[in-house]
Parts: structure tokens; sequence; C-alpha cells
């Protein structure tokens, strides 16, 4: 936490230090696309989905505070106490106070990108307690002490050797060993126990729905069932924003998350909870978190539909050869660049333009964000807001002055062709790698400008 930030540019390059695992993470992730591409096809009313998707949205954010009071009433209804809280801190203590309430030291917790967001697992840590995450991938990371890098492939980056040899460390498999299918039983093992033992289990929410108070958390490896369903208590930590107004409404999202996702028809659970079994306590954490601000930006607020499926950073060049890690944000990829901003503009200011703008992730959202246009437009907000590296600033304002006068942009051109026709090397530099894709073309000896005039008369 006290380390400097480093920002996307220096994190990539790191990454980028390896090639073999920069190719390998690139197609990985491609491959996931493409079957996200071959499932959506099978689907003739696709796009009405999305556009269904991103109105029933966009009619949650519109009317968000009312849609929260009659999730709050329905869910008491149901016998489960709501708690509010502003920002990350205020969630961090109420979860804390719960499990002092119940005398434990221990909690089991599913995937939960808020709470990654939150930094919970930090905050119990320093406060004695010890959190076992049970998804697969989360725990991986979690043994090898770093964050998720991707929102639904926590260890993408991770390779099965190297997990082999993180089991060996931390769950006594035999070393060298790195089947797949024998480091998931491995793991299964090892987690039983902690699921059987622990009174406390934390999930995320995917999906809350008003007019019922019930909440459904999606999964395809069952552990957020194991946990909810074996504690004294469930703690469900929600977004404000993960709301929809009726159940029927679910048959439209679950449809699209898990295609978008990874390629699947459905998650293998999709889990609703409405109301403790008898004996139980049940919990949910309403999070603001920014969100009311990010809400209250009209050109932004868009990207509060975000259903988190990890689409937009499977198709993302810059993302797939560069990294989660490369975001230094819980969410990374296009979707992270246009959230984290609106945390912290100073810090995150790098985001925005690790993009290339192509549209891909506009084009795969689900809920029909504007991904790439909204990155532009941060764009030019961190930039009037001097977030921008100076060096890059002063060169844009020379360029848009340059541009906007004809008699500065012919007289940079002229001398332009003179710098290229008399510096030595500088056009037909074999050295230059820029030749070792592709040949240079001789500079012109005169502008259109000048050919146009000469020859307008004939």
């Amino acid at each position: 936490m006290n380390q400097p930030h480093k920002e996307h540019a220096e994190l990539a390059e790191k990454f980028n230090a390896d090639e073999d695992r920069v190719n390998w993470h690139d197609e990985t992730l491609w491959w996931i696309r493409q079957k996200r591409d071959k499932i959506v096809w099978q689907l003739p009313e696709w796009e009405q989905l999305r556009e269904t998707a991103s109105q029933i949205k966009h009619n949650v954010l519109s009317h968000l505070s009312e849609y929260l009071l009659e999730f709050e009433a329905n869910a008491q209804k149901n016998g489960v106490t709501v708690h509010w809280a502003a920002n990350g801190e205020e969630h961090n203590k109420i979860v804390y106070k719960l499990l002092k309430e119940q005398g434990v030291t221990q909690m089991v917790k599913s995937k939960s990108m808020l709470t990654e967001e939150c930094h919970l697992n930090e905050f119990l840590e320093k406060q004695g307690i010890e959190v076992v995450d049970t998804d697969l991938g989360e725990r991986i990371v979690q043994l090898a002490k770093e964050p998720p890098s991707h929102i639904v492939l926590p260890c993408i980056h991770w390779k099965k050797e190297e997990i082999g040899e993180l089991f060996h460390k931390f769950l006594g498999t035999p070393e060298g060993n790195a089947d797949p299918q024998f480091l998931t039983h491995a793991a299964r093992l090892a987690l039983r126990q902690d699921f059987l033992t622990r009174k406390v289990a934390l999930t995320g929410v995917n999906f809350a729905v008003a007019e019922t108070g019930e909440f459904v958390v999606c999964t395809n490896e069952g552990n957020a069932d194991m946990g909810a369903h074996l504690s004294n208590v469930h703690i469900a930590s929600m977004g404000i924003e993960k709301l929809i107004p009726k159940r029927k409404h679910l048959g439209v999202f679950l449809r699209l998350l898990t295609r978008s996702a990874t390629g699947q028809p459905i998650t293998t659970y999709s889990s609703h909870f409405s109301k403790p079994r008898p004996g139980q306590q049940m919990h949910i954490i309403l999070v603001d978190n920014g969100r009311s601000v990010h809400l209250g930006k009209e050109e932004f607020r868009n990207s509060l539909k975000c259903i988190r499926c990890g689409a937009c950073m499977n198709t993302c060049p810059v993302y797939r050869r560069s990294g989660g890690h490369s975001y230094h944000n819980a969410v990374a990829g296009p979707i992270g660049s246009i959230l984290a901003p609106n945390f912290d503009m100073r810090k995150n200011a790098d985001l925005p333009f690790a993009s290339t703008l192509c549209g891909s992730c506009s084009n795969v959202c689900p809920v029909k964000i504007d991904i790439h246009d909204q990155l532009y437009k941060w764009r030019q907000v961190l930039a009037k807001e001097g977030h921008t590296p100076k060096a890059k600033t002063a060169a844009m304002k020379v360029m848009a002055v340059t541009l906007s006068k004809p008699g500065i942009f012919t007289v940079a051109g002229k001398m332009g062709r003179i710098v290229m026709r008399n510096v030595p090397g500088l056009v037909n530099n074999k050295l230059n790698p820029w030749f070792k894709q592709r040949e240079m073309p001789e500079a012109p000896k005169e502008s259109f400008r000048e050919w146009y005039q000469k020859n307008r008369k004939k």
C-alpha cells in the first residue's frame, strides 16, 4: 500500500519482459473471445438481448434510489439484515463487526470484486482475521500474495507448471506435478476442511432483484453455495448498481453474462438467496464507494451498467499484451480504465490512455456500454484538469495550433520535407526498426497543394 505508484506503461513493460508469457496470455484470451463469438452467433436475438439489458440498466440508474429502498424493504421482509456503506472503509468495518459478534477469527469468501476494490482481505488480516478465498483462481493468487489480474479469470497470467510449484509449497502436492485435474482435486480437498469449519461465509452479488429482495450469485465451482449453506452467517457484499427491477429480467442477464464471459450458455450454478434458513443470519451490505459520484457524471454514468463479464478484457489488444496488473486497480482492462479515474483522477490518469480506441470493447459489451467513447472523453477531462504529462500536453497544444492554422500547417509541412530530404539517413535508414517491417517511399518533392496550384489551369 505504501509502495510508490507505478503507471501502466512501466508495469506493462515489466510484464512484456517475458515474451513467451505475453504471447501465451494474448492467445489464451483471444481463444476465449472466439468461444464467445461462436456461442453468440447461435442466438439470432443476441442484439435484442443486449439492447434490452442496456435499457433495463438505464432504467435502474435513472431510478436507483427508489429501487434501492424497494430492495431494502423486501429483503428485510424476508428476514435479511441490510447494511449501508458509503465507502470501502465502512464496508470493511461492518464485516469486521459481524465477525466480532460471532467471536470468530476465520472466514471463507467466494469471488467478490467489490471486496477487492475495498481491500477487505488486507484490512481483516490486520485485525487478526484469516480469510480463505474459495474460488480456485482467487485461491491461487491469494497463496501467491497477488491481486487477481482478471475479473473472471483471476490467475489467467499463471501457467499450470507454476501453479504446481505453488501447490507443492502450500498444499504439499508432489513436486513437479502440473496436471490441472490433479491440482484441482488437491485444492478441493484442502478447501473442504475450511468449508466445514468456518462459521461465517462472504459472497459477492451478481444481481439483486428489487421486486423480491433476493440476490443471485453465479459461479462455476459451487464454492459460494458451499460456503453459504454450511455457515451460520452469510454476508453478501453488493455494489448499489447491481440491482434489476424484477425477477423476470434475470433471464435477459443470465443469458448474456456467461456467454460474454467464457463462451458458456450459462454458469454451472446460478444460486438465488432470498432469506436465511432457520437459525442462520443473512446480511447484505449495500456499498456506494464512489458510485453515486459516478452516477452524477452524465457522460460516464453508462459504465455503471457493467455486469463484470470481462468480455472487454478478452478482446482488448492492450490488455491482452500488458496483463491485468499493469492497470494497478481491482478492475483492469477497458472497463477498469473508465471506472478508476472516478475514484482517483490523478492516480489513474494514465489508464484512459492505455487503449487504441479501436472500439472492440464496445462491440462485445453485453450491456452496450460505449467504452471506447468514454475512454476518449476521459482523456479530454484529464487534459483539461491538468493530469496529463507536461510534455504530452505541450505537444498536443502545438499540434492543435498547427492543424487549426492553414498557414502554419503549410510552413510546417515544407520544413518537414526539407528535413526529410536533407538529414542523412533519416528516411531510408535501414537500421531503423520501422524498415525491418516495411519499405518507406521517398519523401515527395512537392506538397499536394503545390502540385494542385501548378496544374489546376491545365
